[in-house]
């Protein structure tokens, strides 16, 4: 008769030690997807663009597509160029036809120096791509819903892939316009740096100016898969093309 008494203390030892087991299982599905998280290689949190067609973000750049929109035009007129004699030519000196249309942005002049703590000469030596490359990463991490100026003297990391520096062959004309500026101005090398000092960023600042450099999936993903081991906390993968 008391056989089911003396054997209630060892049934409550084993639906505890049951219960116990089930707990330490729920923990480790729950460690897994914490250590998962946190290894995740890369997570695109913010992105902007600018693009031929007045494209001044993704959303602008899926509409474009959708609705099959044409972006070539013809020559802008702020650029200084001498429309006229654009227009007049047909075949350049290696006898190339002259093509009168083309992809442009129309907000490649309306940089705000001041705004990144560059003076107005300096900018005009830079290589419009650099000129773009502070205004989108800017965008890109307010996008993001980050603070940009809380990041400045972080350990954040700049990872550029960048192509076609050919500002240069317009800029300097004779020894007398090889200002220093102008080195930095129009170096691919120089970009993760230049926007590595305009926002304040102390983490790795690497710029990779290849071909291979251009296409997004080289640009995305070889990049990141390498900042675990830049000694970085934040990423700003971008490219400038």
């Amino acid at each position: 008769m008391n056989a089911p008494t003396e054997n209630a203390p060892a049934a409550g030892v084993v639906e505890a030690l049951r219960a116990a087991m089930k707990e330490s299982e729920r923990l480790r599905r729950q460690n897994r997807m914490f250590v998962a998280a946190a290894r995740e290689p890369i997570a695109i949190v913010g992105m902007s663009c600018r693009f031929p067609g007045e494209v001044y973000s993704p959303e602008d750049l899926w509409e474009l597509v959708a609705s099959g929109t044409d972006a070539i035009s013809g020559f802008p007129t702020d650029r200084g160029w001498d429309l006229d004699a654009l227009r007049d030519s047909t075949t350049d000196e290696r006898d190339t036809s002259v093509s009168q249309q083309g992809g442009f942005l129309s907000c490649v002049t309306d940089f705000d120096p001041g705004f990144f703590g560059i003076s107005p000469r300096e900018a005009v030596t830079m290589d419009p791509q650099q000129r773009l490359l502070l205004e989108t990463t800017w965008e890109a991490i307010e996008r993001s819903g980050i603070d940009a100026t809380r990041l400045r003297g972080t350990r954040t990391g700049a990872f550029i892939g960048t192509n076609g520096q050919d500002y240069a062959y317009l800029l300097v004309r004779s020894l007398d316009d090889a200002t220093g500026d102008v080195g930095t101005g129009i170096a691919a090398s120089a970009v993760s740096g230049r926007l590595s000092y305009a926002l304040g960023l102390e983490g790795p600042a690497i710029t990779w100016s290849t071909p291979r450099a251009r296409p997004p999936s080289s640009r995305s993903t070889w990049p990141c898969s390498r900042c675990a081991t830049a000694n970085a906390d934040w990423r700003s993968p971008v490219a400038s093309t």
